[in-house]
């Protein structure tokens, strides 16, 4: 999976998912995230077909929502999933909350189905909590392969990222910028003029340090040149230590929805 995706959340307009699709793509990036809940599955698929690139270079996500995760409901709604895609599989498919639906013991092997089926390469979650994902690791057939999880430098996960190292699996942060809160702030913004960099490339290239894959969003092409170049940024030792030591928290996603609240 490459550590840098494109995020397609609230790319709710059918022309401009598509265009920002293509132009990720054909500037560099070869993972793709999207969801059931995004309501873009056809425009991400419309930008994933007028891209330059072959479909097999391309790392493509998706996530199956909570009123869709009983065993036959996982089942139908990938198969649309797909269909709105253009594509006879994805390369991951996650659960999207431990919420509403969710039973392991039900949900999981339709998973396990998919990649029987050969429908799905990879199975993975989302907001999930170390027990959470435990316990989908008891119930799979599969490897979890992935979860996806709110994490940036004012949210950094420390638990969630020992236990994917210690279980051997992906940590994949959404809103890795904190919803541009990143922009401006003192820490950030010094290493970034250090580097005659963004912060955006600053806080990328600090979760590629700590070895989390991001999927920052971008609805132009400048914020897709300035993402991917996130690639090429290296910070020191004292750098990400001073990026370590910000002491501000800031969960961009309502704590209510948290999988804990679902316990």
């Amino acid at each position: 999976m490459p550590m840098l995706g494109l995020g397609t959340w609230q790319n709710e307009d059918a022309e401009q998912c598509a265009e920002s699709v293509r132009t990720a793509l054909e500037a560099g990036y070869r993972h793709i995230d999207t969801a059931q809940a995004y309501d873009n599955e056809s425009a991400v698929g419309d930008g994933i077909a007028a891209a330059d690139v072959d479909r097999d270079d391309i790392f493509l996500a998706t996530k199956v929502w909570i009123s869709n995760l009983s065993h036959d409901d996982v089942i139908e709604t990938t198969e649309e999933s797909l269909d709105k895609l253009g594509v006879d599989s994805v390369d991951l498919l996650y659960v999207h909350w431990a919420a509403g639906e969710y039973e392991p013991e039900e949900t999981l092997p339709a998973f396990d189905e998919l990649v029987d089926r050969g429908l799905i390469d990879n199975v993975g979650v989302s907001n999930f909590e170390p027990h959470h994902v435990e316990t989908a690791m008891d119930v799979l057939d599969a490897p979890v392969f992935a979860n996806q999880v709110e994490t940036h430098p004012f949210l950094q996960q420390s638990e969630l990222r020992e236990h994917a190292a210690e279980q051997d699996y992906e940590l994949v942060a959404y809103s890795p910028l904190a919803r541009g809160e990143v922009f401006g702030h003192d820490v950030i913004e010094a290493i970034a003029d250090d580097h005659d960099a963004s912060e955006a490339q600053v806080s990328l290239a600090w979760l590629r340090e700590k070895g989390v894959t991001a999927i920052p969003k971008a609805t132009s092409e400048a914020h897709t040149t300035d993402n991917l170049a996130s690639l090429d940024l290296s910070l020191t030792d004292a750098e990400i230590d001073r990026i370590d030591g910000i002491e501000t928290v800031d969960r961009r996603v309502d704590p209510d929805w948290s999988p804990a609240a679902w316990d």
